[in-house]
């Protein structure tokens, strides 16, 4: 089976080391000092701009400052790495889809990606940077389940007959859905991909 797998905040924790940074920018701009529990505020996709009120400008120039920092300091989510690699073993293809923004000044995406997979002994056969449209990506590739935290590219992957798992995050918690899979760490994922 051809897995897509989706990198940050699925298999690796990355809005941790984001509102790290972004709580630092922040400071940086307003001059003052931020003391909240940014992680408890999130509710969805665009919390930058909803925590911090940044506009596209502002937002870019944080990516500018901060995106190798965040990329590099991601850590990886409770037995990712022994899942995928009981996957690979078990004779599935890994794909990694991911919107990971590519040419941030000064920040090599596809390299620190790399690192980080290598570095934890993740197995993959593609890695695809910078997809935005991640139906028309697996339709293409004849992808068979995406492991996604976006609930909405859920929604559309199920609505267009591709099967996906959705990893519960603060972003999406509060969703109640019954018609996509809704798990909570990799070993629930383990379960699912068995059921398929």
């Amino acid at each position: 089976m051809k897995i897509g797998i989706d990198i940050d905040d699925t298999t690796f924790l990355t809005v941790k080391a984001m509102l790290k940074y972004a709580d630092i920018f922040e400071e940086e701009i307003q001059g003052k000092t931020i003391s909240r529990d940014s992680l408890g505020l999130i509710k969805n996709r665009y919390y930058l701009q909803a925590l911090y009120g940044w506009d596209d400008k502002t937002k870019f120039a944080f990516f500018e400052k901060y995106y190798k920092n965040i990329l590099e300091e991601c850590t990886i989510l409770p037995d990712a790495d022994k899942i995928i690699q009981k996957l690979k073993k078990e004779g599935h293809t890994i794909h990694f889809i991911t919107a990971r923004l590519m040419n941030i000044k000064d920040c090599d995406t596809e390299t620190i990606t790399k690192k980080s997979l290598k570095d934890f002994n993740i197995p993959y056969d593609s890695l695809d940077l910078h997809i935005s449209d991640k139906l028309s990506f697996c339709k293409e590739n004849g992808i068979h389940v995406l492991i996604e935290d976006s609930y909405e590219t859920c929604k559309q992957l199920s609505d267009n007959g591709i099967k996906s798992i959705l990893m519960t995050t603060k972003m999406n918690e509060n969703i109640e859905t019954n018609e996509i899979v809704r798990v909570n760490n990799w070993n629930e994922i383990y379960e699912e991909i068995e059921k398929i």
